[in-house]
């Protein structure tokens, strides 16, 4: 849980939606900017602290980046080859709660199938899976680890049935910012990981 933001309630909703719009924007002409060569060499590996809190063995939760999102494929790829098991999000439905199942090769997609929104995710016959580690997209984040994400809540609801698990952002530096709107179910990030900086969360 996080102290309520500043914001006065009635606007949050109304500065929620145009916050979102104007980080979509932002993060986007950002991304369009990186030369290709560039975009390679970024998260390559997880950074030291956040490979120790996802100790060998355990299960990690990532997502499976959009174009414009902060990729997860080599990070992917580094928790299989240090033993540990991956898994993604999956929707049996768009009405269905957010559910995670093994991605058993990050290095392909075959064991993945477009789910309900659109977005890759494995097949319904893949192992469901309770990561203890969770890497999650973001829209915009402060240095303190508040969040906020693209709105459907899934996360939100996942992560608050799921307490003990360690939510950590992936971002760009330009989804920096100084303040959000926050909830007081709103969880805060564990940790914030961009091309540049390590941001330790505080809770």
């Amino acid at each position: 849980m996080v102290d309520p933001s500043p914001f006065p309630e009635k606007a949050k909703a109304e500065h929620k939606r145009r916050l979102r719009a104007m980080m979509r924007v932002l993060r986007r002409e950002h991304v369009a900017e990186l030369p290709d060569a560039t975009r390679a060499l970024l998260f390559l590996r997880p950074p030291a602290p956040i490979a120790a809190l996802a100790p060998e063995g355990s299960v990690v939760g990532l997502y499976h980046a959009l174009p414009v999102e902060a990729p997860t494929r080599s990070y992917a790829k580094w928790f299989m080859e240090n033993g540990r098991t991956i898994a993604l999000p999956r929707f049996e439905s768009r009405d269905s709660s957010m559910q995670f199942h093994v991605w058993r090769d990050p290095f392909e997609d075959g064991d993945l199938e477009p789910g309900p929104f659109g977005l890759l995710q494995p097949a319904a016959d893949a192992k469901a899976a309770s990561p203890s580690l969770v890497l999650v997209p973001l829209l915009a984040f402060t240095p303190t680890g508040d969040r906020l994400g693209q709105g459907g809540g899934h996360y939100d609801r996942w992560l608050d049935d799921n307490p003990e698990a360690l939510p950590i952002g992936l971002a760009w530096d330009c989804q920096c910012t100084d303040v959000l709107p926050v909830e007081p179910h709103d969880r805060r990030l564990e940790a914030v990981v961009t091309p540049t900086r390590y941001y330790e969360g505080s809770t």
